[in-house]
């Protein structure tokens, strides 16, 4: 949700990168003026200063663009702690998630307005299941679980994380993000014992 694309492997063109950046970074701008559907590609092409012929290299129309985006930001924020011991026993980057929704509240209230909420929350919920399962199979902590634990309780906790996101900001960001981290894996480690 920052405009921002991923690395789509080693053979990642920078030039590429930048025009997708370009074009995530336009479209969410235009996103927080207006609503999507009254959101033309010619006007993300003009706020780009993109051609037309490059926009439909990468994308089929805008809906792809948007899927696009959201799906990439969540995927490197969902896997944000993976693969790292610095992380201690946190299985999402919870804090960082609503740090950065916070901050973006305007946005998350533009996607409500928009009827868009739902595909942000799916692929929320998507994106960190996978996330919290590959920590969990990480972490000594949830050594004792098997396989099919794991992917429950994943699967449980992303949907917790999403319900306590919607929450939190339709409650207004009264708590911090550090304390719906804390808040969050009270409730995982809860769930996972000891």
């Amino acid at each position: 949700m920052s405009g921002k694309s991923q690395s789509r492997g080693p053979q990642s063109d920078p030039r590429v990168e930048r025009t997708r950046d370009r074009l995530g970074t336009a479209m969410w701008a235009l996103f927080q003026e207006k609503p999507f559907d009254a959101i033309t590609v010619q006007e993300l092409l003009d706020r780009a200063g993109v051609a037309r012929s490059t926009f439909y290299t990468y994308f089929r129309d805008k809906n792809d663009l948007f899927v696009t985006d959201v799906d990439e930001f969540l995927e490197r924020m969902a896997t944000g702690l993976v693969g790292r011991a610095d992380a201690g026993d946190r299985v999402a980057p919870v804090r960082e998630l609503f740090s950065h929704v916070g901050e973006m509240r305007k946005l998350y209230v533009a996607f409500v307005a928009s009827g868009r909420i739902h595909e942000f929350h799916d692929l929320t919920r998507a994106h960190f299941t996978r996330g919290i399962a590959t920590r969990l199979g990480e972490l000594p902590r949830s050594a004792r679980l098997i396989p099919p634990q794991r992917a429950a309780l994943a699967h449980a906790f992303g949907g917790a994380l999403v319900s306590l996101l919607a929450w939190w900001i339709d409650g207004g960001c009264v708590m911090t993000p550090a304390a719906m981290d804390e808040l969050f894996h009270t409730m995982v480690w809860s769930a996972v014992g000891k």
